[in-house]
């Protein structure tokens, strides 16, 4: 629901929250997990990003600033998890006092300031880390012009499958190998086989790539045997970051018939590390994608008035892509897509309430991911399997390089945003990774 941390005339003591590009306005306040680079034996505990600042949660309720509710002593701890499972009431409860203790011009912003250095811990002095504690991943594919793109490369007559219109697809990733932005990723090893040879080979991936998505994380899980309604699923999401998806597109093609994705998807999955909650992106909401005419409408179980009016969200997600040679010679790293989350095919709702419609259990800390967040144009494709069709086009960097799929020493950016008309734009900050090389054999 909105309320008064969504006012929009907000402003906080901390200058930098107040600059028009900033990720993290007084209107955005996610979570994430953080040490103080410079403590001898420092401690994970959850910060809350503000401008190029980190609030201390802790800290702020040692010095009295905040009251010792249940959701603040959460705080305490290395993960986000037992926040995420308090439930709505108490997060939104502890959304309000942070909003008040970092708002100018309240009583409590003035008390606040006047310790800053005391609550506050400059962003580029602190390391962050994974924000929770992931038991499960579900990756899905649920952006139909990703899947037309690439389906098209494959089937050209009939590039969607005759189940995509009516059922959210995903499977179950890894989550051992979800890493924080900024983990180098090394390249995978695998079994490929050549398009001209009868027999495979085991060695480092030749076609690398990213796919940038949406995730989701479930706050209170569901019982086994008990599926979550439609109408419900909102009471269980806590919060979303960005999600980059590595990929190996020769492992893949090899491996995955008739099982689905395998060692091509699980050596590596980079997630951003602030967690923009539900609460947050309240504003942001819009009507779930219009479906073509001639679509079929979701199944009774996926349906729902409340979904259709509110259950997409007007996010923007953007890829950037360096060189080792940019990097040396200083040149920024070039933006290879903007794509749109608005024209998902199915909404995170949806997804969350076909996971559980089995009465498969979910969990706190759960996590779910969109699929790559394509869109029907060249520069909103987000990833290079996409971009480049195959291989068959390369990109061209503005060192000269060229790239089909990734090479040692790449860097692979991601940032994303929310946006509504005479609102603050409220981000994710950044899903960053370096490609290493494979171990030698």
């Amino acid at each position: 629901m909105m309320n008064a941390t969504h006012d929009t005339t907000l402003r906080s003591w901390v200058e930098s929250a107040n600059e028009p590009e900033t990720d993290f306005p007084i209107q955005n306040l996610p979570y994430g997990v953080f040490t103080v680079a410079a403590e001898e034996k420092a401690t994970a505990r959850v910060g809350v990003a503000i401008g190029n600042s980190i609030l201390d949660v802790t800290a702020a309720v040692k010095s009295g600033l905040l009251p010792p509710s249940r959701a603040a002593t959460a705080c305490e701890r290395p993960t986000l998890n037992r926040l995420m499972e308090l439930g709505k009431g108490y997060q939104s409860a502890l959304r309000s006092a942070l909003s008040d203790l970092l708002a100018r011009g309240s009583d409590a912003g003035r008390t606040a300031a006047a310790v800053r250095d005391s609550i506050l811990v400059p962003t580029d002095r602190a390391v962050l880390h994974l924000p929770v504690a992931i038991g499960d991943y579900t990756d899905f594919y649920a952006s139909i012009h990703h899947a037309t793109h690439v389906g098209r490369m494959f089937r050209p007559d009939s590039p969607l499958l005759p189940n995509y219109k009516y059922v959210p697809i995903g499977y179950h990733g890894r989550a051992s190998s979800i890493v924080e932005s900024g983990v180098p990723v090394k390249r995978p090893r695998g079994q490929t086989r050549a398009a001209d040879a009868t027999v495979p080979t085991f060695g480092p991936s030749r076609m690398l790539d990213y796919e940038s998505e949406l995730g989701v994380f479930v706050g209170r899980g569901n019982h086994l045997g008990a599926p979550i309604r439609i109408s419900d699923t909102e009471d269980h999401l806590f919060g979303f970051c960005l999600v980059n998806d590595w990929s190996a597109r020769d492992i893949q093609t090899w491996e995955y018939q008739p099982l689905g994705p395998f060692l091509a998807k699980n050596f590596a999955t980079t997630i951003s590390s602030w967690v923009v909650t539900a609460e947050a992106a309240e504003p942001y909401r819009i009507p779930a994608a219009a479906r073509p005419p001639g679509d079929p409408p979701p199944l009774d179980y996926l349906l729902s008035e409340e979904n259709e009016k509110s259950g997409g969200l007007d996010a923007i997600l953007e890829v950037h892509l360096s060189s080792a040679r940019m990097r040396d010679e200083r040149i920024p790293a070039t933006l290879l897509s903007r794509a749109p989350f608005s024209l998902m095919y199915w909404t995170l709702a949806q997804m969350v309430t076909h996971h559980a419609s089995n009465g498969c259990n979910l969990r706190t800390g759960d996590l779910m991911a969109s699929g790559t967040v394509s869109g029907p144009s060249p520069d909103a494709m987000g990833c290079l399997l996409e971009l480049t069709e195959r291989g068959a086009k390369p990109i061209t960097l503005p060192t000269g390089e060229t790239r089909k799929f990734l090479e040692d020493g790449d860097e692979v950016v991601m940032r994303g945003y929310l946006r509504a008309e005479s609102r603050p734009r409220i981000g994710f900050g950044e899903c960053r990774g370096v490609i290493l090389p494979a171990d030698s054999a």
